[in-house]
């Protein structure tokens, strides 16, 4: 492949999109689907890009694509201008209004059902021209989506490992014990650390910070924990309910969760054990200011969810 000097303006965002593609899909056809043209289009550019840069980027043939050595390095900054394209693109709306078009936000399981239903009718009231599109996702996969510029902001648990976002405090989230209504635990009106050691405790799979958070606080106790890994807190709350256990709940969750009384929930004794959730984004991204101003909204809304929670606790330890 022939080698030639290269302007920045020789190349288009469009080339940098179809490349970005076809590194996700691994397939010609399935990124022009993508990207909503034809494949000879998608084919054609990215040979003229290769031409263009001089390197073989894809190696493919009928059956498979392969990203090339020297194409992971094109790949990665190919991201890293479409991430810049994209804020600078964001940064102007921004200036005429920046609560209007469409804002991605990744929220993860364990916060989603809980506040989603106390914050966004809150964000709609105040901005009724912001739409914004929703995405679920463990935190790695947010984080990444937030580093990757296909997110613009995140609702999830404080963690380590945030300090290249901001972020802004929504609300803080107690944790509480959930037992079974006829387990003696249940006619405690707290519940201890030490209350716990050796009690079959139930927690959420590999993926989910809450089960890191749940999981260091049950080896404070000398807890054991059960074999089920479950998929969300409705079947953690399930099998509590069978007697397969204990487990620690959000107490956002409690509400929702325990909606039918079929457990005993007992506050944590002594100091407060939980997390915080709050709203993170990239320090870059040009709506830096909204999206501070967004998670005021959220954290005023969130106190319906919260006062929900004080009843519920306070009734089960009647």
């Amino acid at each position: 492949m022939t080698i030639r000097a290269v302007a920045a303006h020789d190349l288009s965002i469009r080339q940098l999109q179809y490349v970005v593609a076809i590194a996700d899909t691994l397939g010609f056809h399935r990124a022009a689907e993508r990207c909503g043209v034809s494949q000879p289009t998608l084919s054609s550019q990215v040979q003229k890009l290769e031409e263009l840069l001089g390197v073989r980027v894809f190696e493919r043939d009928k059956r498979k694509v392969l990203v090339t050595a020297a194409g992971e390095a094109v790949v990665a900054h190919a991201r890293r201008v479409l991430v810049a394209v994209d804020d600078l693109v964001t940064a102007a709306t921004e200036a005429a209004d920046p609560f209007t078009g469409t804002l991605r936000v990744g929220v993860i399981p364990t916060v989603a059902p809980y506040l989603l239903p106390f914050v966004t009718p809150a964000i709609a009231a105040r901005w009724p021209r912001l739409r914004l599109a929703l995405v679920e996702a463990k935190t790695d996969e947010l984080l990444a989506g937030l580093r990757a510029g296909t997110l613009d902001a995140g609702l999830l648990a404080l963690v380590d490992g945030l300090d290249d976002l901001e972020r802004a405090s929504v609300v803080e989230d107690p944790f509480v014990a959930a037992v079974p209504r006829a387990h003696p635990l249940a006619r405690k009106r707290a519940v201890s650390l030490d209350d716990l050691e050796d009690e079959p405790v139930l927690l959420l799979e590999d993926g989910h910070c809450l089960r890191t958070q749940a999981l260091s606080l049950c080896h404070r106790a000398r807890a054991r924990e059960t074999d089920l890994r479950a998929t969300s807190l409705a079947t953690l709350v399930q099998m509590v309910s069978s007697g397969a256990g204990v487990t620690l709940l959000p107490s956002i969750a409690v509400d929702v969760e325990n909606r039918r009384g079929q457990l005993a929930v007992r506050p944590l004794a002594g100091r407060a054990q939980g997390r915080t959730i709050c709203l993170a984004w990239r320090r870059s991204a040009p709506l830096g200011g909204a999206l501070r101003e967004l998670a005021k909204v959220m954290a005023t809304a969130s106190r319906a969810a919260t006062k929900l929670q004080r009843v519920e606790l306070h009734s089960g330890s009647a």
